[in-house]
């Protein structure tokens, strides 16, 4: 072992570096520039009584006259200076105009404007080729005829035979591939075959034949039927509740009829929703 006082072979090559970069610094001249900023930083500050220069004060800008609206000049004005007022509340009499008698030509012109609208027959015959291959949930999407299902959220037009909606363009009638709710009437009650059928486990045609017939946001409302609630993904994530996604396997696997009572056994186990 060595003596404490040695200096090791690091050390000695550290000062070997040192000394050849404070060379190189006094060569470059920047030993003489770090001294000068050292006695610029460390100057004494000026005292508190001593008088700092002003600065020239800036020539003053000139001001424009201000931007104002037509209608901003107008209600600024008082009454009875060039504002507008109607005759009615400046006392003057006022005449009214008898309207143009309209003949009979006007009023079936009317009629024809009331009339319900009907789609091109054009269209309507493309889609009828392949409207009626799917009765299910329907294979042809129409923004126009079809009516947005409340779980798939398509607006696909029905694959029913007597549909005049979807098989002959009629706005006013009403889509028999969909279902309303007697209570509430709202799109929550409308539903397709294929979404009635595998979400809830209800027929068409029964829905069809029971004209009380309820949306879950009703039987519920009601409470008719407990447990018995929407299970699409907007109403479930409402809840807190994950949405199932294509839980029809999971639930056929294990006996259900539908997604609903495969729900309604998982909240009944719960206790809660």
């Amino acid at each position: 072992m060595g003596r404490l006082g040695d200096k090791s072979d690091y050390e000695s090559i550290r000062e070997a570096r040192i000394s050849e970069n404070m060379a190189r610094m006094e060569m470059l001249g920047l030993r003489r520039c770090a001294g000068e900023l050292s006695a610029i930083s460390s100057a004494p500050s000026p005292r508190a009584g001593s008088v700092t220069p002003r600065k020239t004060p800036k020539p003053p800008r000139v001001l424009t006259p201000l931007r104002r609206s037509v209608r901003l000049i107008a209600a600024a004005t008082p009454p009875g200076s060039g504002s507008r007022r109607s005759a009615r509340l400046n006392g003057d009499s006022v005449q009214h105009k008898a309207l143009p008698y309209r003949g009979a030509d006007a009023e079936e012109e009317e009629q024809e404007e009331k009339s319900p609208m009907y789609i091109d027959k054009e269209r309507l015959r493309v889609l009828q080729e392949t409207r009626c291959d799917s009765k299910a949930r329907g294979s042809v999407y129409d923004p126009v005829l079809g009516i947005c299902c409340h779980f798939c959220r398509q607006k696909k037009l029905c694959g029913e035979e007597g549909c005049k909606r979807c098989g002959e363009g009629d706005f006013e009638q009403q889509c028999i591939g969909k279902t309303e709710c007697s209570s509430c009437h709202s799109s929550y009650g409308i539903l397709c075959r294929a979404c009635l059928k595998v979400r809830y486990g209800e027929e068409m045609e029964e829905v069809r034949k029971n004209k009380k017939w309820m949306c879950p946001h009703c039987v519920e409302e009601k409470g008719t039927k407990k447990y018995w609630i929407c299970n699409s993904s907007i109403c479930l994530k409402k809840r807190k509740i994950a949405p199932t996604g294509i839980a029809i396997f999971q639930a056929r696997e294990q006996g259900y009829a539908s997604v609903a009572h495969l729900l309604m056994d998982q909240l009944k186990s719960r206790g809660s929703f």
